[in-house]
């Protein structure tokens, strides 16, 4: 697909850097350093947690299906709050107390820095989406070290010391960072365009050059309400040639209240990682002997993987898509003609020589999606045609960027292209929007949020026909009855898009699905039809991704679900268990049994039952079927819920019966 693969939020290296003038009624200091409002790929937005014992230790409150994002805050239950009240969690958009209060703290956390460690040396600190940063040229950094700096924050809060503007020309900016011996901040000056200079001083001991904007004075700041979070490596400017900085990240609210309900927050978030829980239930590894970014799929998450793709498979055929499987690589000039060695190659690997010709691993689908539609003349009356393919595809990745299974080097895209006509378009979106729906409530998501972007500054294809694709890609959203953020200017060059986030568990946005219309390709690669007339014209084309990766899709799933897959899903649906040994015999002839009706079953034996059933309830497996001797002689089997407890001796028939209900209507084993 075309479509820029989406950062995590240890990109942030490579933004332009927080420096500059600020003037009120100027562009804010994310315009003016292009530092993006939220994290692209996983946002924490307005939730509400509730402690329950329902599945998955969570209870959400959630908005109406496709909802517009909203700057709003939303209350949160905070872990420790007795009130029956709930505590507001507000964001940087929606509280700019809240947003000066993080950039103040990046900047008192500079100045202890240096206070502590003299030699250190500064460089950028902005406020991110939960909190701060702050990248200093010092010693490597430990946890024990966070505390020494947080107790010198403390102080230095507590001194209630002014934070004033000051404006200087650019020699004396110069001056004085070159009196203080601070590289990095030089070259930030060299950058910075305009005159004058802003300053902002902490007292009179300790300054930056900045845009601001800060509170009046740090004893605006609660210190109850900061926590320094964890150090890393960043490399200067995001290049890996560059000196390697320590990167102290930090959280900081309004209140202590709030800062309780996001550690809560945090907390539950870490025990649903993706990357612990794929090692803790053996679904997926990614081995330091064959390369980072590369995943290897376990049994058990192979298994998954195969329920998502033929569920995927399935209705796309039901939606009349056709199936198709290409090539990994493909000769260089291909790439040349789409424009991916032109505008992608940094994303792209090298080039490998087989016989005096070049090849290149593929970054994308879509130039052999179009090849599959040149291989013949096609005629209007052809229209629509759609095809489909879970591809996989390879980019260029640097180390410090990857993450689990959001961030990898090859991965598998759902893919698919729409060839239509102009007056198709809309009802061909229409269509995806239902497919989108429809796959995705499969699994278990059904708020999202949705924004169309339309034509940029630099464009290609005439006015007349973007106004066209924009009209129909709003009249599909507002025919579906889905409400939408309109993102102006905010299109590819190639076309005007949909992006829909889906909302988990814990109420945070995940970019998954995208379509876009595509004015480029076709006019790149010269594919007509012949309409009425039996005249050449060039039809439309959409690209579109539902999932976007089957890897990133699954992690979503793992830290939605938190590990805890439905049973339609889940790798594993019954574990049977014998009470003794004696047993075995039969236990094996019941999960032949279960089998051989399309459940996915196994034996486990070899230790008293107790902790059989805990090894089981770790592994999170949805159902358990104990054999004694009575269910031996009875032929039946005692079901034995993760959720629901003890749910009773049953024929084997009838427990076949109800798990393929179950599965097949997406319900819990009842």
């Amino acid at each position: 697909m075309l479509v820029k693969l989406e950062r995590m939020a240890t990109a942030a290296a490579t933004l332009p850097l927080l420096a500059g003038r600020s003037l009120v009624g100027a562009l804010s200091v994310r315009q003016y350093f292009d530092i993006p409002r939220k994290n692209p790929s996983r946002e924490l937005t307005g939730f509400a947690i509730h402690s329950s014992s329902r599945r998955n230790g969570f209870s959400i409150l959630s908005s109406a299906v496709a909802t517009s994002e909203s700057t709003e805050t939303t209350a949160v239950d905070a872990a420790d709050d007795d009130s029956e009240g709930k505590i507001v969690l507000p964001t940087n958009e929606s509280s700019e107390r809240l947003l000066r209060i993080r950039h103040t703290c990046a900047h008192v956390m500079a100045m202890a820095v240096q206070k502590l460690y003299p030699d250190a040396k500064v460089t950028i600190g902005p406020w991110i989406e939960n909190g701060f940063y702050y990248d200093f040229d010092v010693e490597p950094l430990t946890d024990k070290d966070l505390k020494r700096i947080k107790k010198e924050m403390d102080r230095v809060i507590g001194r209630n010391l002014p934070l004033t503007r000051e404006e200087v020309s650019r020699e004396e900016a110069r001056k004085r960072i070159i009196a203080l011996n601070e590289p990095y901040k030089l070259e930030i000056l060299e950058s910075i365009k305009e005159e004058p200079i802003t300053i902002y001083h902490i007292g009179d001991e300790w300054w930056d050059l900045c845009a601001g904007p800060h509170v009046e004075s740090t004893g605006n700041i609660n210190r109850k309400a900061v926590e320094l979070e964890s150090v890393a490596g960043a490399y200067w400017r995001g290049d890996e040639k560059r000196p390697m900085l320590q990167r102290i990240y930090g959280t900081a609210w309004e209140s202590e209240q709030q800062l309780k309900a996001y550690l809560h927050f945090k907390e539950e978030a870490k025990r649903r990682d993706h990357r612990r829980l794929g090692q803790d239930l053996d679904l997926f590894s990614i081995q330091d002997e064959a390369g980072g970014g590369l995943v290897f799929w376990h049994p058990k998450g192979a298994v998954v993987r195969h329920v998502i793709e033929d569920t995927w498979k399935r209705i796309h055929i039901e939606h009349g898509y056709d199936l198709l499987y290409t090539p990994h690589v493909a000769r260089a000039d291909l790439w040349r003609i789409s424009g991916h060695l032109d505008f992608y190659r940094e994303n792209m690997y090298d080039q490998m020589k087989i016989e005096d010709e070049l090849y290149q691993l593929r970054p994308m689908n879509c130039p052999y999606h179009i090849l599959v539609y040149k291989r013949r003349l096609h005629s209007y009356r052809d229209f629509p045609i759609r095809v489909a393919e879970l591809g996989t595809v390879y980019r260029y990745e640097l180390s410090g960027s990857l993450h689990g299974l959001f961030r990898v080097r090859g991965f598998t895209q759902d893919d698919a292209h729409i060839f239509c006509l102009e007056d198709q378009i809309k009802d061909e979106i229409r269509g995806v929007l239902d497919l989108t729906e429809k796959i995705l409530l499969q699994f278990g998501f059904r708020h999202y949020e949705v924004n169309l972007s339309t034509r940029p500054d630099k464009a290609v294809g005439d006015y007349d026909i973007w106004d066209k694709a924009t009209s129909a890609l709003k009249d599909a959203l507002e025919d579906k009855g889905w409400s939408y953020e309109v993102d102006e200017g905010g299109g590819a060059f190639y076309g005007p898009k949909i992006d829909l986030k889906i909302e988990d568990a814990l109420g945070r946005k995940w970019q998954c699905s995208t379509i876009q219309v595509d004015f480029n390709l076709p006019q790149r690669f010269d594919i007509t039809y012949v309409d009425s007339n039996t005249v050449k014209k060039r039809p439309i084309m959409i690209h579109r991704a539902v999932l976007g990766s089957l890897e990133r899709f699954f992690g979503v799933l793992i830290e939605h679900y938190a590990g805890d897959f439905p049973l339609w899903l889940s790798p594993v649906q019954a574990r049977v268990l014998p009470v003794t040994d004696t047993q075995l015999a039969y236990c094996k002839e019941v999960a032949s049994k279960l089998k051989a009706n399309g459940i996915r079953a196994e034996v486990c034996h070899g230790e008293r039952l107790p902790k059989l059933i805990r090894i089981a309830e770790k592994q999170k497996i949805p159902l358990m079927a104990v054999v004694g001797p009575k269910e031996v002689e009875t032929q039946s089997v005692t079901i034995r819920s993760r959720f629901g407890g003890e749910l009773g001796t049953m024929p084997i028939d009838d427990f076949i019966c109800r798990i393929k209900n179950a599965a097949e209507n997406r319900t819990s084993f009842c």
